[in-house]
């Protein structure tokens, strides 16, 4: 019998199989390709709020060297923890980074969270700033020896973010050392509020989420926990010049999940670093009261965070405070 022949269908099929050939490669080359796809950024904390502003104005910034979006997701709740639980359901690709502050970096040592410190990969730390007491401007109390002359006589409110948090541990600093002192938790446009309001004689919060409140001289600052004079702010005395052995200053991390590719860490870290030598983020940092000095890349930030735990529970230690296990 005599062999059909197909003559023009392989004719056909051989620019048709080249085609396809180049499609299968350019989409090999898309998968290597990192970032593709848009990365998520979760914040542990609602829109507004100093997190918030920092994760939105890096994602800007990260956006045009990075070549994707990166939309900013508010998960607020139970001090990070909440954020913190979508952030660790997230798949360790490089497609999800969370901001992390030093309110959730506490509950490694102050409580038992779902997520442990080698769970996660620092990049970078992206502000440091120290956090201080505030009273009302027309409080009677005009300085911090004012303050503690009267918590040695009556119990004072303060205004924190929550229990177990770095709010938390300094009132119990001083509470060891025989300030009556008592914590209020509240939500932070209430915090803000409280002590204006006259509801807490106190309120612990970093200056830079409360500018528009000491721009308008509706509360004004009498203490900051810091191991160095604040320029800012150079006629508030910090802790470390009062012989206060206390800081524990605010922080907000980038963090991605630990499995995430080395190369692809890479990446992050170094757009990361490239968006905190530019002056739009250096003007950031102003605007937040941020150190000059506050960006420290992944290597550091991990020796930075295992070094701010550690004061943290030391603090714990010489106070009482039931610690969490490890």
């Amino acid at each position: 019998m005599e062999r059909i022949r197909f003559p023009r269908v392989r004719a056909f099929a051989r620019p048709l199989l080249g085609v396809l050939l180049l499609g299968v490669v350019a989409i090999a080359q898309a998968q290597d390709k990192y970032p593709s796809r848009p990365i998520n950024f979760i914040v542990p904390w609602g829109a507004g709020g100093g997190a918030d502003q920092t994760a939105r104005v890096a994602a800007q910034l990260l956006e045009p060297i990075l070549g994707v979006s990166i939309p900013v997701v508010n998960v607020p709740g139970a001090t990070g923890q909440s954020g913190m639980a979508k952030f660790m359901a997230a798949p360790p690709d490089g497609y999800t980074m969370q901001i992390m502050t030093g309110e959730t970096v506490a509950l490694l040592a102050t409580r038992q969270p779902k997520f442990k410190f080698d769970d996660l990969i620092p990049l970078a730390v992206m502000i440091k700033t120290p956090s201080g007491f505030y009273v009302k401007e027309d409080s009677p109390w005009k300085t911090w020896q004012d303050v503690e002359k009267a918590a040695k006589e009556k119990t004072l409110k303060v205004a924190i973010t929550g229990f177990g948090s770095p709010d938390d541990l300094i009132i119990n600093f001083f509470k060891h050392r025989g300030l009556k002192l008592q914590a209020v938790p509240y939500k932070p446009s209430e915090r803000y509020t409280a002590v204006i309001a006259g509801h807490t004689d106190l309120l612990y919060e970093q200056p830079g989420d409360v500018k528009s409140f000491l721009s308008n001289k509706q509360i004004r600052p009498v203490i900051f926990f810091y191991d160095k004079p604040f320029a800012p702010f150079e006629n508030v005395p910090v802790s470390g010049q009062l012989g206060l052995n206390i800081t524990l200053p605010q922080v907000r991390i980038v963090v991605v999940k630990k499995g995430t590719d080395p190369k692809q860490v890479k990446v992050l870290e170094d757009a990361i670093a490239k968006i905190a030598a530019s002056q739009q983020y250096k003007d950031f940092l102003k605007t937040q009261y941020g150190d000059p000095d506050s960006y420290m890349p992944g290597n550091q930030a991990f020796k930075f965070l295992e070094g701010w735990l550690a004061d943290a529970r030391k603090v714990m230690k010489e106070t009482g405070m039931k610690q969490a296990k490890d």
